[in-house]
């Protein structure tokens, strides 16, 4: 791994392991401020709401300033979100400072992602987002572990805990200033001309205009939205199912989520290789796969041995769905290089947007049809985003073009060519 991938790599530890150490303590904040569960609720989605609003810009922007410095700049704001926790005292600015959450992460997710796919190795961008997404999900686990024991050592003293945390989160900047190196935007111009993994078609000589990039980005939206909201319309409540319906103790229920962090490690690498090996197409079907088989257990098995097995197939469909996705979005945003970071933004979106509606969706259902009902909807809609997936991945071969062999052969073309120019 080259140092670029590395500070990237330990950007995304850090700043996921400050946030979610603050994830699981703000809750518990907001409600020694006074806030009601459903202002709580609002609170947490407020960050999600403005990434669905801004990223597009956002991304646009970072194409404009550039993929580093906007990065920087999220950094800084992440950091000071941290800092501003600390000081906090009325509901309302929790909202405010929740809104800036969201705007940094904005400029971030876009930016970052460029980053990684410029930084990356073609032939192992699935591993590069591995490692990272990795990375990213064991600090978020270890993060909510350490928040549990700072609270307890400190006496719930919050003021401590935020200041911690953006201690954390400040750690993380001068890795990405001094070993990142910025995107050339002319270069990356320049390139949008070259033959890419995500633009060869299935005729390596075929001729003729190709199709906007931006017809596979919406496509992708698509698919993120499906994925996401799938997956989101049961994680969020999981800790009340577990307890409520399963008769799993709270600490058996938190139990899950170590082995959760173990299968994480495993499976995030090991589907980032195998997304570099087979494809993209096999491993992003994976995810809809586990929401429909940990559905399945959570409805036949209602016991804590039912739900372990579940949330461990649900959590590792997720770790060998990121890198995948990933790479999708860094092989559909090389058609256009020149505007990484605002396709990376506008390929977000979708995701982004599953996450906010998914929970909403999901009580929703749970209130109205109850626990049988939310399930049942869950698996249905898992085999729907399978077929939109087929229709998306498989049929369209300007998607994904992610064959080895294909890119052996244009090389050696290539190769060919400059020795009869060299003939002549």
């Amino acid at each position: 791994m080259n140092p670029a991938l590395m500070a990237l790599v330990a950007e995304g530890f850090l700043m996921r392991l400050s946030f979610g150490i603050i994830s699981f303590a703000l809750p518990l904040y907001a409600r020694r401020l006074g806030l009601s569960l459903a202002e709580t609720g609002a609170l947490i989605a407020v960050t999600g709401i403005v990434k669905v609003a801004l990223k597009p810009v956002a991304g646009w922007l970072a194409d404009r300033v550039g993929s580093k410095r906007g990065l920087v700049a999220a950094l800084v704001l992440r950091s000071c979100v941290s800092f501003l926790f600390a000081f906090a005292s009325a509901p309302w600015q929790l909202y405010s400072i929740r809104t800036i959450h969201g705007l940094s992460t904005s400029v971030r997710d876009p930016a970052v992602n460029a980053l990684i796919a410029e930084n990356g190795d073609e032939k192992a961008m699935g591993s590069a987002f591995a490692w990272y997404f990795t990375a990213k999900s064991m600090a978020n686990a270890l993060g909510k572990a350490i928040a549990g024991a700072l609270l307890t050592l400190t006496g719930s003293n919050f003021f401590a805990v935020f200041l911690i945390t953006w201690g954390i989160s400040s750690l993380t900047l001068p890795a990405v200033i001094f070993l990142v190196p910025g995107v050339d935007r002319r270069r990356a111009a320049e390139r949008e001309d070259e033959p890419t993994l995500a633009g060869n078609g299935a005729g390596m000589g075929a001729q003729g205009p190709r199709p906007s990039p931006y017809s596979k980005v919406f496509a992708v939206v698509g698919l993120g939205f499906l994925i996401s909201l799938t997956a989101s319309m049961i994680d969020r409540f999981y800790p009340i199912l577990a307890t409520e319906y399963a008769h799993m103790t709270e600490a058996q229920a938190g139990a899950v989520y170590l082995a959760s962090a173990l299968v994480t490690l495993v499976a995030g690498p090991l589907f980032g290789w195998l997304s570099d090996r087979f494809g993209r197409k096999p491993t992003v079907a994976v995810r809809s796969m586990a929401n429909a088989g940990s559905s399945l257990l959570y409805m036949v098995a209602p016991n804590p041995a039912g739900f372990t097995a579940g949330k461990l197939l649900d959590d590792g469909g997720r770790a060998g769905f990121r890198p995948a996705w990933g790479a999708l979005k860094a092989d559909v945003s090389s058609l256009k290089r020149s505007q990484r970071a605002q396709m990376m933004g506008l390929m977000d979106v979708g995701d982004d947007a599953g996450d906010v509606v998914g929970p909403i969706g999901g009580g929703l259902l749970w209130d109205a049809w109850g626990i049988v009902g939310l399930l049942g909807t869950r698996i249905a809609l898992a085999i729907m985003t399978e077929i939109y997936a087929a229709a998306v991945l498989w049929r369209d071969p300007g998607v994904v073009r992610h064959r080895p062999h294909l890119r052996w052969r244009s090389r050696r073309r290539h190769r060919a060519s400059g020795v009869e120019s060299l003939r002549e």
